[in-house]
């Protein structure tokens, strides 16, 4: 009897990406540039946050092409502990009294 194969296609398994960047992490620097533009409507703020938005386009494309879902892998690495002691769980109840 032979497996049965399923194909996966890519259109399943690719991250979703706007302009070659993490979709939420380009759309909420273009705010952040945009209110910046939009709250002072001065001519400097509004080339600080045309430079704010090329530069954050830039390093997050580069963010992107070496890992898409670097952004996950991130914020997952820093809910981890920094030690995790050596036990079972927290919930144990100890047999030996210690005093």
């Amino acid at each position: 009897m032979a497996l049965r194969t399923v194909p996966i296609h890519q259109s399943l398994t690719r991250p979703t990406l706007l302009l070659g960047c993490d979709r939420e992490l380009i759309l909420s620097s273009g705010i952040v540039a945009f209110a910046l533009v939009i709250s002072a409507q001065q001519w400097i703020a509004f080339w600080t946050g045309l430079i704010l938005w090329f530069f954050s386009l830039f390093v997050l494309r580069l963010m992107a092409k070496s890992d898409p879902q670097m952004r996950h892998v991130y914020l997952r690495h820093i809910r981890y502990a920094a030690y995790y002691p050596a036990r079972s769980t927290p919930f144990r109840v100890n047999a030996r009294n210690y005093k």
